[in-house]
């Protein structure tokens, strides 16, 4: 039997995950040290002759459960700085997470095998045997509880509100306070690259590295240009102009361009006329996407019709 494996799917980018941000890194660990505790203290999964017992199997079962919190803790932290350091390369997948998880376990196993002499009488303690009795025991029970509590996650998260959070119409191009044509010169690192753009036929801009792809609309014709400037400081240069929002860690996008919203309280997705390309809405961004938007709606419906 062919078993089908999903590779677009694990190496697809996706937001950084909440709980390994600096604000939730410690509610995290702590929840993932009662989970541990729990499980060894009720199933004894790994308990070893009591006569090899230096100290009592509770105590025994805290450090095991304290130390992949420790690891995770300080690991992450390290992950958060460096990130926040290299701020253009923030790329996140599946498959980062799944290599972060993994070198995490490793680290743990490795620290398990050198407090052997601290807790077991056993004078093979420091043997190749125990250190991959280790190093297995911590991918095994850490890789299960891994994937129960991302089942647990996703489960909690199901039971949230998952329907669109607004009913979405479209914003007229011709309200009051649009930039109609409005001219901007945008200007780059080299001098020789700035541009002009038309304000008002901009659909989105996206990152990709130290350039930003830019989708333009012109007579009902898709434009697509690629320009030398990130899309932080091309959004710098438009922070001005409240049309604008970066709705992504990757993509900024014109409000008064956008056809049409779906998704749910973990995202949205947003369409364009003239392009099959979308634009997502990461989960971090909802709450200021939505309120600028009920805030131009707002404007919209003020201002004098003609």
């Amino acid at each position: 039997m062919k078993i089908y494996f999903n590779r677009k799917h694990l190496f697809k980018e996706i937001d950084y995950p909440d709980r390994y941000r600096k604000k939730n890194l410690f509610k995290t660990v702590s929840i993932i040290f009662g989970v541990i505790l729990g499980f060894l203290i009720l199933l004894k999964p790994f308990e070893v002759n009591t006569s090899q017992q230096k100290v009592n199997y509770f105590f025994i079962c805290c450090l095991h459960a304290l130390l992949p919190a420790v690891i995770l803790y300080f690991y992450f932290t390290a992950l958060n700085y460096l990130r926040a350091k290299h701020s253009e390369n923030k790329s996140w997948s599946l498959s980062s997470e799944y290599a972060h998880v993994g070198i995490s376990l490793l680290f743990t196993g490795i620290v398990s095998f050198l407090i052997r002499d601290f807790i077991y009488f056993n004078q093979n303690n420091w043997s190749w045997h125990y250190l991959w009795e280790e190093v297995r025991n911590c991918f095994v029970a850490g890789m299960l509880l891994y994937f129960l509590m991302r089942m647990a996650m996703f489960y909690f998260e199901s039971k949230k509100d998952t329907s669109l959070i607004f009913q979405f119409t479209p914003i007229n191009l011709q309200s009051e306070n649009n930039t109609g044509n409005k001219l901007i010169h945008i200007k780059t690192q080299v001098k020789q690259d700035d541009f002009t753009l038309t304000l008002n036929d901009l659909l989105f801009a996206k990152a990709d590295g130290n350039y930003i792809e830019i989708a333009t609309c012109n007579n009902n014709q898709l434009n697509l240009e690629l320009k030398r400037i990130s899309l932080t400081q091309f959004e710098s240069q438009l922070l001005s102009d409240r049309n604008f929002f970066r709705c992504h860690r990757a993509f900024l996008v014109n409000m008064h361009a956008i056809k049409n919203v779906t998704g749910n309280s973990q995202g949205y997705i947003l369409s364009f006329d003239h392009t099959v390309d979308q634009v997502p809405v990461s989960r971090a961004q909802l709450v200021a996407f939505n309120a600028l938007y009920q805030e131009l709606l707002l404007t919209q419906s003020s201002s004098p019709s003609y």
